[in-house]
Formats: C-alpha cells, structure tokens, sequence
C-alpha cells in the first residue's frame, strides 16, 4: 500500500486558500479514482482506492498545519505504510505560482506542515510535490498570504495546475519518484 498525504487546513473558511493546494490535488485523485468517500479516522479524512496497479491510501490531515504531522503518523502506523512509501503533496513559497516540483526527501524549507511531519515520523525520507503558490510581495505578511484564497487571475490556471499535480503524484506511484521528477521537474515557459 502507498499513502498519499495533502496538506491543507481543515474548515470552509480554508477551503480554497494557497494554504490548501494539497488537499485540492488529494481530492482531484478520489475523483480520478471512482470518488470513494472519504471517513474521519485518526484526526484526518482517509480514502482507500486503486492505483496505478496498487493500492493507495489518501490522506487529508483535519488538524492545523503545523500539528499535521500527528494524524499522517497515526494513519501510517494503523495502515502499517512508512515513509518510503509515502507521497506529501504541498504548496511552495519558493516555485513561482503554477511550477511544480518531486523531490525524493529533503528538509521543511520552512513549511510548518513538513516540519510537523518530520517530527512525528523523525524521518524527512518521503516523497514529495511541491506545488508552487508564489512569494508575497516584499514585506507582506506570509501567514497571511497562504492564508487567502488564490486571486481571480490565478484561479484561472488553478484547475490545470490541481491536474497536472495529481498526474505527478500518479506518475510518482506507477514509474517511482526519478522517473516522474524528469518528467515533471522541468521549467515551464512564459
């Protein structure tokens, strides 16, 4: 089994915020998927589908950002998946608005959900897609940037991006997290 994780916070008041592009691309995959409902359990909303030819555990934590960390290991422990086996899919201050990027692991980069996910597994070891929200304007207050809902010019773009997003997490799950960083881990061009 693998487990898909997006990132986001839980209520309607969040719903479409910057905050929340992981739980857009989680809930675009359960459409893909047949839709299967989605139950409350261990502090986040868990689907179970097919896959890529495997199963797939999808995961929406329903706890703040930075305390994320502790559903995804509770879902993880019961459904015995680790880290490894594991796709986080995130929004990225640093990729500019719809740029996407995989990485095999690394570091928070100052993303309270990573770092709360780090923590609770002690492990950074788990795959990941970023998904680029773009950098506030010099001053702005970033809390409140991926706080608000992403504006009308982007909003635009925002469906092809949640799609492009969930194709990488599909490629990630059937080719493996090399094959599918080349794929997607290209510049776009303006």
């Amino acid at each position: 089994m693998r487990l898909v994780v997006g990132l986001g916070n839980p209520g309607t008041q969040y719903q479409g915020n910057r905050h929340n592009v992981g739980f857009m691309v989680v809930d675009e995959l359960l459409r893909r998927a047949g839709g299967p409902a989605g139950r409350s359990t261990f502090g986040a909303v868990v689907a179970v589908g097919p896959r890529a030819a495997q199963r797939v555990l999808f995961c929406k934590p329903m706890e703040f950002m930075n305390v994320s960390g502790q559903a995804v290991a509770r879902v993880a422990q019961f459904w015995k998946v680790g880290p490894a086996e594991t796709v986080v899919v995130h929004d990225e201050l640093d990729l500019p608005f719809a740029q996407l990027r995989l990485a095999p692991g690394g570091g928070p980069g100052g993303h309270n959900g990573l770092r709360s996910i780090i923590a609770d597994w002690g492990t950074p070891d788990f795959a990941r897609v970023r998904v680029g929200i773009g950098r506030p304007p010099p001053g702005s207050d970033v809390a409140g940037y991926v706080l608000t809902n992403f504006p009308r010019a982007e909003q635009t773009e925002l469906p092809h991006l949640v799609s492009e997003a969930a194709d990488a997490v599909e490629a990630m799950l059937r080719e493996g997290v090399t094959p599918a960083m080349n794929k997607f881990n290209v510049k776009k061009k303006k």
